[in-house]
């Protein structure tokens, strides 16, 4: 970027400035050079002038100047004129079209008054209150004259901008701006609506509300958001187009499968007149059925689907399954045609209410189709939001570099105005204070020193900014006032208060109130006793206290100015003020609780540093993103007024649509209130059932448009906003510098550590006897893990400190690495280590300082490793490159009162024949374990185990074989296990195998096995077979990849422990707030017939619900998720953070009236805030948080890896490379061309590339028939169908005999060719097989999926779109990681699903538990849980499972098949259940995302750096040899420039390459020959640059070629390219030289000649010598 001119001043614009650029773009005209010019940042229209110009002299203000930029003034021919804010405003100097000239009265007049900014700020106010005007429903009639008003302003302000500005003079006239476009539309609209006849349609009526959109405009930096936003979507293009590409796909797709299969219902049938309803199931009833004919379930609107495959959905006794009816939800989901499958496929892919579409599906077709959804998660919901999440991470990292290049690059003299004005501030405030300071007594400035000291402290952390300047007599006021001078009683009090505050003591009381103040807060519930309500009051009180009397401690030891310089002070303060002023606030508890309670938890992250840090860089973020967050609150308010002004009426005319007793619903637009919270459900996910609403009482034309705005620019808005924060809060440090209170805290905590293990060592050193040297040694390692971290000056208060801290320095000598200090697996020690199993050690070790403490003991890390061999490591053991096995002899010291214990000759040589016996023992057990066959007979054995689980579903009884087989398996797989343990430990030893956490885990596998086997002899013990699902847990310990992903995702989350307390604590917050706000109001009175609650009007409390219809009681019912208390808070807020169940949440929140009152419908509307408040500020902002910090986790770790991915393994990273190289280079060899001349014919045909557009339209033709079909198309159209499919399968296979012509053999080389050429079979064989076998047999769309498979193609390699390619390039090298990370997801769901299976299989199927999600089989639960994984069901699962009363299940109901009674659930289990695997799977989610993204973002990088491979270096010489067929090493120079075009890429240079490779300077030998070493060192620096490591390559590839090919020494160079061709040249010249010699002497000897023809020889002699000079220049050119 170029730094900013040299400036040359303000310039007014006069008559010469005019005459001067008329003159240059005449000159223009003629002249086509022109100078390289580009825009300067910093002199931007709309930017402010820069200090390096000065102060505005006068005479320039609001006056026309010359611009100061020469790239508009010399290119654009403007000049510039300035406000007194500096802003600059640039105008269009030339008149083109109705322009006056800059020199003209009235346009300065009209300039002066667009400038200004008291109109700019008329404007703003004019728009801001025309869109409050906008937004009311029901307005005043005053309201008319104001819009009146305000459409003159508007209509003046177009008429200034066109005088000022011109109608069309260029970019910076009035039309040159498409702002003014959209403004001149908008008034001219509103002015037809006001004074026509057309001033009642409703269309020219919404267009006034796009006036909101002119904010934009107004303002700089919401203009210049929009312009990075225009340039992200010309980079999503790509992903546009293959998203749309893929939303096709699957339309089509889904058209062909499911077609008209939605409209299968259960019908009656009837027992008598049976010959009247004939019918086939395939086609429709002779009549049409009425609606009680159907069957539906139990609270449900639509009639049940079902289908006539075996796993589809079953109709009950009585009723068959028929195609008959509409498609549920109105009609408006089906695949019956192109649009409504598009619907689908888009509903799908934004993840809105998948779960109702899965089941309607799998009811009518199968549960084999829940493949399909797999599929479309995968596209839509991870890959494409991945791509799209990667190039918005691209275009926001992009504008910063640009944005800190700007500031890098500034003006070097606009920097040092900038440095001059800050040290005249900072001089005058010195000089201020000097003067203050001089006029007090050495007393006061001593206590002030102090104080400022004190000051500076709590100041640390703050920028310099923050301080603000006062005036003198501030400072006057302040030493009267806020600096305390009193009596010698009051200084020693000063002292005294001091010594209390700063004492560590005071601030871990302090941290231990807010603590319980906090739970006291948490305490609160629904219903208390008034015993535990004056509790919690009291305690209230206390706290206030106790906070009071801190606030005066500290007034008195920092004087009242010394206390309110730090902020956090100021902060303690307001929270006192407002603790007691509460106590009078009772009847504003609503103020009292969206106040008082935030402080409380604020006053917490005082102590913490993590809540610090995050709060300052959510600060710095938020300011550098109010623009952006500005403009998404300007486009959701659009949407909402937009929404409002056009189906406002409809949803009021045409409510009975939508409701039978013609009710208003929740959610409309009749109103800005309900049409806001309309727009923020859209953009929070949920918009199908609105839209479904919308399209009924609006139609289809207007609502899908609206809905698709709102949803694609509101998320590509939020998505761009979460980008920029997560990128924010990826710069996270957690190792910070800590604050005084901290550093307090940790002080006050090592002081209690150290005197209750000093009471606790002189205990017990006077119980045993014990010297104390040794006693102080044997400690040392516990009272070293107390005091660690801490520094010398903290430690150094107590000697008792100091000692320990002198003993354990002896253990800090021996060194540890990063990778050991995170190992999971202790460090053997040097005294006593026994060998660990290769393959076993991988896993590492958390917290290992007692191994560091016994380690380093007098041995250092390489003794260790010297004596580290054991009496079993003659055995001839593998050592794998990622473990290092330790074998060392087992040592035992006894040490008693300072003697060591001897033993005999005869013990010795006892103890010696004993031990070579263990000594065989242990290598015949370390062979066995260590063998890899029974590695795999393990591991075969740990899946057969695992995969048993799956088997024991709530049909076992009925399958007594299998039970009985799974039986003894249990048994057979317990001792396969034990004995595998036994031998192990007899191999390694007991210490070796418990420091290893992978044999741990085998270790309680094994437990689970034998506690099992032992609830299956008992009874009473029969819940402990519930626990065997943790078996599968073993498949962890037996598989790498496993391994390295549970591995890599600890060490990228476990750093992110501190940022989660901080986002759990502000859940608390929200839920503390929620228990205040609606403890016990979301009771109500329900009816028991219809399940309905009653009206307000009929019963309205607790006493009369109890007291209706004859004393009968009704049920006083409460919400299944409330707030009654903080767990239940929690619940809710959970539900309300993955958008489950969140509207039924909302609606008992808004409709709650009081404690045991009847609900409202709507009553408590405002509470909405609350919800939209959470959403915002505890879920949004803590997802950014969590995520930005598993970034940065996720680089560092990937950086210490050397940047390879660290969810793969050392296998995998070789597969990576080798995969990195296939997917960047082709590696396809072409079929040799056919000798045969008619097959050469074909070849070249085939091969050619039109033939291949041919194909591709040909298959976008064959998906273009399946777009026209529908479910009830006519005869004709389905003949019309099946003959288009004949051509298109004649004309696939006249393309594979071609092919198959052409190439031969070599066809089956490809893999695509092989696909096309099953394609045809397939395509042929379900032509003919309805023929064969009927009609009624075969899909009629079979034919039509299998051509549509030909479809990839688009996505091939070389055939279909490049931009395609690069965005599939990331998902195919992630592939490996993806794959790994999928196996973990799979044993998670697969651990789920059989837990679920052993507690939920016979929950009452209701809500979201039904025939086809269910927990009876393991299939259906991983149908559940694949719901879940998307976040969307869950919430009914849940509440199925919450029906554990009398009430509502039967827990004596008789299962058929099984002696299992009952069929209720277990609140808590479901809670823990559904929690616990929301959580696992996100994290796990997560990192595949960052997986994905981080490889896209990778790419440019790697394809920026630009580096040669083997592979590279082989084909180079492939392709030498081709052009040396003699292999003599050397190529004529004439054969160069085509050998380097023949090249492939990176080495490939393109035609003319001539001049590039003259430039080379490459040496040749006799005969004008080059040797492929020289070709291939030149070509390789051209690619890779010049640097040392090139240079060291390059250097290597001579040595090494030299030592394979010694002779090529006998050629020695005589010249070079270079030195060729300006011989060349020089001959040339000489040539031409000699020649012009010839002719002159020529010209002399018929000078006497008379010429015929002048003009003809002119125009020849023109035309030579113009030939001549390109020629020259040529040459020169090259040279």
């Amino acid at each position: 970027m170029l730094t900013s001119p040299e400036p040359k001043g303000l310039v007014p614009f006069t008559a010469e400035s005019l005459d001067l650029i008329e003159n240059h773009i005449a000159k223009k005209c003629n002249e086509e050079h022109e100078e390289d010019l580009k825009p300067s940042r910093d002199l931007e229209a709309g930017k402010k002038l820069p200090f390096t110009y000065g102060t505005l002299p006068q005479g320039t203000v609001a006056e026309p100047l010359e611009d100061v930029d020469p790239y508009y003034y010399v290119k654009k021919n403007t000049f510039m004129v300035l406000n007194r804010n500096r802003v600059i405003f640039r105008f269009n100097a030339v008149s083109i079209f109705c322009t006056l000239s800059p020199l003209s009265t009235l346009r300065r007049a009209a300039i002066k008054v667009l400038v200004h900014p008291l109109f700019r700020l008329l404007i703003l106010i004019s728009v801001l209150t025309d869109g409050i005007l906008m937004c009311l429903n029901n307005p005043p009639e005053w309201i008319l004259a104001v819009e009146n008003t305000l459409l003159g302003i508007y209509t003046f302000e177009i008429l200034v901008k066109v005088i000022a500005r011109g109608i069309w003079a260029g970019s910076f006239s009035f039309l040159g701006d498409l702002w003014n476009w959209l403004d001149f539309s908008v008034t001219l609209f509103e002015l037809i609506t006001r004074f026509s006849p057309v001033s009642s349609i409703l269309m020219l009526k919404t267009i006034r509300t796009f006036r909101i959109l002119k904010i934009i405009p107004l303002n700089h930096g919401l203009q210049s958001i929009v312009v990075t936003l225009a340039q992200c979507l010309k980079k999503l293009f790509g992903a546009i187009a293959l998203a749309l590409f893929f939303l096709t796909v699957f339309s089509l797709l889904g058209m062909g499968l499911f077609m008209g299969n939605l409209k299968h219902k259960c019908l009656r049938w009837p027992e008598e007149n049976e010959n009247d309803t004939l019918h086939n199931r395939t086609g429709s009833l002779y009549h049409i059925p009425e609606r009680e004919n159907f069957y539906y379930m139990e609270g449900e609107r639509y009639a049940l689907l079902c289908g006539n495959r075996t796993d589809a959905g079953q109709c009950p006794e009585g009723y068959v399954c028929v195609k008959e009816g509409t498609n549920p939800d109105n009609g408006y989901t089906s695949f019956d045609n192109f649009g409504w499958a598009l619907l689908a496929m888009f509903r799908l892919m934004t993840q809105d209410y998948p779960e109702l579409l899965y089941h309607q599906i799998l009811y009518a077709s199968g549960k084999v189709y829940m493949i399909f959804f797999v599929m479309i998660s995968f596209c839509f919901a991870f890959y494409m939001t991945s791509l799209i999440l990667g190039i918005l991470t691209m275009t926001y990292e992009k504008e910063k570099q640009n944005a800190s290049e700007e500031s890098r690059d500034m003006d070097p003299k606009c920097q040092q105005t900038v440095k001059e004005l800050e040290e005249e501030n900072e001089a005058a405030e010195m000089e201020t204070t000097q003067i203050e300071m001089k006029k007090r007594s050495p007393t006061s400035i001593n206590t002030t020193l102090d104080i400022l000291e004190d000051t500076a402290l709590g100041h640390k952390e703050e920028p310099e900014t923050s301080r603000k300047k006062c005036p003198l007599c501030w400072h006057k006021f302040t030493k009267t006032c806020f600096i305390w001078k009193c009596s010698p009683c009051w200084l020693k009090l000063n002292e005294f208060a001091n010594r209390i505050i700063k004492h560590p003591l005071a601030d871990l009381f302090l941290v231990i109130c807010v603590i319980l103040d906090i739970c006291f807060l948490a305490l609160e519930h629904f219903p208390m006793s008034e015993e535990f309500m004056y509790l919690l009051t009291f305690g209230n009180l206390v706290f206030i206290g106790i906070y009071t009397v801190e606030m005066i401690l500290k007034i008195i030891a920092l004087h009242p100015y010394g206390y309110f310089q730090i902020s956090w002070n100021i902060f303690d303060s307001i929270r006192v003020f407002w603790g007691l002023t509460e106590i009078f606030l009772a009847s504003f508890e609503v103020i009292d609780i969206f106040i008082s309670i935030p402080l409380r938890f604020i006053k917490l992250g005082k102590y913490g540093a993590p809540f610090k840090n995050l709060m300052r860089i959510l600060g710095r973020a938020l300011v550098a993103l109010k623009d952006l967050a500005l403009l998404l609150c300007i486009f959701v308010y659009f949407s909402a007024v937009f929404g409002m002004r056009l189906f406002g009426q409809s949803y009021k005319d045409c409510v009975c649509r939508i409701d039978q007793d013609c009710q208003r619903q929740r959610w409309h637009m009749s109103d800005f209130l309900h049409a806001y919270m309309t727009v923020f459900r859209i953009l929070c996910g949920e918009w199908i059932e609105t839209l479904w609403e919308c399209m009924e009482v609006a139609g289809q034309a207007w609502c899908i448009p609206f809905y698709m705005m709102v949803i694609l620019i509101g998320n590509l808005l939020i998505l761009y906003l979460f980008v920029a924060l997560v990128s924010s809060f990826s710069c996270y440090d957690a190792t910070t510098e800590m604050t005084q209170e901290a550093k307090n805290l940790q002080l006050a905590i090592a002081r209690i550590k150290t005197g209750i293990n000093s009471v606790l060592l002189k205990i017990l050193c006077t119980e045993r006897s014990v010297p104390t040297d040794a006693t102080d040694h044997r400690c040392d390692p516990s009272v070293k893990d107390n005091i660690s971290g801490h520094t010398l000056s903290e430690l150094s208060n107590t000697q008792t400190l100091l000692r320990y801290k002198e003993q354990s320095s002896s253990t800090e000598k021996t060194p540890v690495t990063e990778s050991e200090s995170q190992s999971l697996i202790a460090s053997p020690s040097a005294s006593e280590t026994v060998p660990i199993a290769s393959g076993e050690s991988d896993i590492e070790n958390l917290d290992n300082k007692e191994t560091r403490s016994k380690s380093g003991n007098g041995t250092s890390k390489e003794k260790i490793k010297q004596s580290s061999s054991s009496e079993c490591s003659t055995v001839d053991i593998a050592i794998s490159e990622e473990e290092e096995m330790v074998y060392e002899h087992e040592k035992s010291k006894l040490h008693k009162n300072g003697y060591e214990c001897k033993s005999s000759t005869g013990q010795v040589s006892r103890e010696s024949r004993n031990g070579k016996i263990w000594k065989n023992i242990r290598k015949t057990c370390c062979k066995i374990v260590e063998n890899s066959w029974f590695e795999c007979f393990i591991g075969l054995v740990t899946l057969l185990c695992t995969g048993t689980l799956a088997l024991e579903d709530i049909y076992i009884d009925q399958r007594k074989t299998i039970k009985i087989l799974l039986e003894y398996a249990d048994m057979i797989f317990a001792y396969i296990f034990i004995l595998e343990m036994l031998l192990k430990w007899v191999a390694y030893g007991f210490k070796a195998f418990f420091s290893n956490n992978w044999y741990k885990l085998d270790f309680m596998v094994v437990i689970v096995f034998c506690l099992s086997l032992i609830g299956k002899t008992r009874e009473d013990l029969n819940p402990l077979t519930s626990i065997k699902f943790l078996r599968a847990l073993r498949v962890l310990s037996q598989f790498e990849r496993m391994k390295v992903v549970l591995r890599a995702l600890i060490k990228t989350t476990l750093p992110t422990v501190s940022v989660f307390l901080v986002c759990l604590m502000t859940w608390l917050l929200f839920s503390v707030i929620g228990v205040y706000l609606f403890a016990g109001k979301f009771y109500e009175c329900i009816d028991p017939t219809s399940g309905e609650r009653f009206s307000v009007f009929e019963v309205m409390n607790k006493s009369q619900c109890e007291n209706l219809v004859f004393n009968e009681s009704m049920p006083w019912e409460n919400a299944k998720l409330n707030f009654d208390n903080v767990g239940n808070g929690f619940l809710s807020l959970f539900q309300v953070a993955t958008f489950n169940g969140w509207i039924t949440i909302m609606n008992s929140a808004i409709d709650s009236v009081n404690v045991d009152m009847q609900p409202h419908f709507e009553y408590n509307i405002y509470m909405y805030n609350y919800f939209t408040i959470f959403i915002m500020l505890g879920l949004f902002l803590p997802l950014c948080m969590l995520i930005g910090v598993i970034i940065r986790n996720f680089n560092k770790q990937k950086i210490k890896q050397g940047g390879s991915n660290i969810f793969i393994t050392v296998k995998q990273k070789k597969q990576y490379r080798a995969l990195k190289k296939l997917l960047y280079a082709d590696f396809h060899k072409p079929a040799p061309h056919p000798i045969n001349k008619f097959q050469g014919f074909i070849f070249d045909l085939v091969t050619h590339r039109v033939f291949n557009v041919i194909i591709i339209l040909l298959i976008c033709l064959q998906a273009t028939t399946i777009m026209i079909q529908n479910d009830e198309q006519s005869p004709q159209m389905e003949t019309a169908v099946f003959w288009m499919n004949s051509i298109f399968v004649t004309l696939f296979t006249l393309e594979c005999i071609l092919k198959l012509t052409a190439f031969h053999c070599h066809y089956f080389t490809s893999a695509w060719n092989v696909h096309d050429f099953m394609v045809v079979i397939f395509s042929i064989t379900g032509l003919l097989l309805p023929f064969t076998i009927g009609q009624h047999l075969v899909p009629p769309s079979l034919v039509q999926l299998i051509l549509l498979s030909r479809v990839i193609h688009i996505l091939r390699p070389g055939k279909g779109p490049k931009v395609f390619y690069d965005l599939m390039l990331p998902l195919m090298l992630s592939l490996p990681a993806l794959l790994n990370i999928s196996l973990l997801i799979f044993l998670v769901m697969f651990i789920y699903a059989v837990f679920g299976m052993y507690n939920f299989a016979y929950v009452k199927k209701e809500a979201g538990i039904n025939d086809v999600s269910n927990f009876e089989t393991f299939g259906s639960s991983m149908l559940c849980l694949f719901q879940v994984t998307t976040f969307s069901g869950w919430d009914g699962m849940l509440d199925a499972i919450f029906n554990s009363q009398w009430s509502d299940c039967d827990p004596d109901k008789i299962n058929p098949g099984t002696q299992v009674r009952g069929d209720c659930g277990s609140p808590s289990v479901g809670i823990f259940y559904f929690v616990s695997y929301i959580l696992i799977s996100w994290l796990i989610i997560v990192n595949m995302y960052i997986v994905l993204i981080m490889e896209f973002l990778s790419i440019p990088s790697k394809k920026k750096a630009r580096t040669l491979s083997e592979d590279d270096f082989r084909r180079f010489f492939q392709v030498f040899n081709r052009f040396d067929p003699d292999r003599t090493q050397y190529i004529d120079s004439s054969k160069l420039s085509d050998f380097a075009a023949a090249l492939d890429p990176p080495l490939f240079m393109a035609k003319p390459n001539k001049g590039q490779l003259v430039a080379m300077d490459l040496p040749m030998a006799a005969g004008d020959r080059i040797h492929c070493l020289d070709i291939l060192l030149a070509f390789t620096k051209r690619v890779m640059g010049k640097d040392e490591r090139v240079e060291k390559i390059l250097s290597e590839i001579e040595s090494g070629f030299m030592l394979a090919n010694p002779f090529k020494i006998t050629y020695e160079p005589i010249t070079t390219t270079l030195k060729r061709k300006q011989e060349a040249v020089s001959a040339t010249i000489i040539q031409r030289a000699y020649k012009s010699y010839r002719l002159r002497q020529n010209d002399r000897n018929v000078s006497n000649i008379p010429v015929i023809d002048d003009g003809r020889d002119d125009l020849i002699s023109k035309v030579a010598h113009s030939g001549k000079v390109e020629e020259k220049a040529t040459v020169q050119s090259q040279i």
